[in-house]
Parts: structure tokens; C-alpha cells; sequence
């Protein structure tokens, strides 16, 4: 297993927004929390007890999970199960970074395949 990026699809969902972002997550089940992060945050490896989906609105997040690492550019989502050791940092000089974070309520593969 690796990572997987879904990308946001403007065909599908309209144009990026965070408001846009919030009504798809929300619409599948998702509890949705939102966190501004400044350039150069770093997150050292540590684990969540929920399934989630971190995804990017703006700026760059760089995340390392199962031996990969991606850099998460907007409209870009990743899920992190529950239990998986992963590190994340803010990249890039952009004081606007804004990373929306998803905790997700229902099982993440089979919410992965509904945003695929």
C-alpha cells in the first residue's frame, strides 16, 4: 500500500473553495476542521486514533507516510488511516498555507472510492 493523491475535479465539484471543499466532505460524512498553518510548521511523525483525509485548499504540505513522501499542492487530498505513523511540514514561503483537515466518520476506503 501507498500513497494515493486524489485531486479536487472542477468538472465534478466546481471551482476549488473552501466552502466548495467543506459542502463535498461534509456530504459524504466527513467531520470537517480547518487549521492555518504557517510557512515552515513542521509536524513530527506521530499517529491519529480516527481515519482522516488531510487535503490542501492553498500553499504546499509536505507529507511522509509508508516510506513516501508528497508534496500536497491545492485541491490535493491524501488519507492517513487511523494508527499510521506520519510527519508533515508547511513548504515554500507563502504566508497564506492553509490546510483543511478531514476526520472521517465512515470507513476511509470506501469514502476514498466515493472521491475517486
Amino acid at each position: 500500500m501507498g500513497i494515493d493523491l486524489i485531486r479536487w475535479n472542477e468538472s465534478e465539484n466546481g471551482a476549488l473553495s473552501g466552502d466548495a471543499m467543506r459542502r463535498r466532505m461534509e456530504g459524504l460524512g466527513c467531520t470537517v476542521t480547518q487549521y492555518t498553518y504557517p510557512p515552515g510548521a513542521v509536524f513530527p511523525p506521530h499517529t491519529h486514533d480516527v481515519d482522516k483525509i488531510d487535503d490542501v485548499l492553498s500553499g504546499h504540505f509536505r507529507m511522509t507516510m509508508l516510506g513516501e513522501t508528497v508534496i500536497l499542492e491545492a485541491g490535493e487530498m491524501l488519507a492517513v488511516p487511523r494508527n499510521t505513523p506520519h510527519s508533515a511540514e508547511v513548504v515554500g514561503d507563502d504566508a497564506r498555507h492553509l490546510a483543511r483537515w478531514r476526520q472521517t466518520i465512515l470507513n476511509l476506503f470506501c469514502l476514498y472510492d466515493d472521491l475517486g
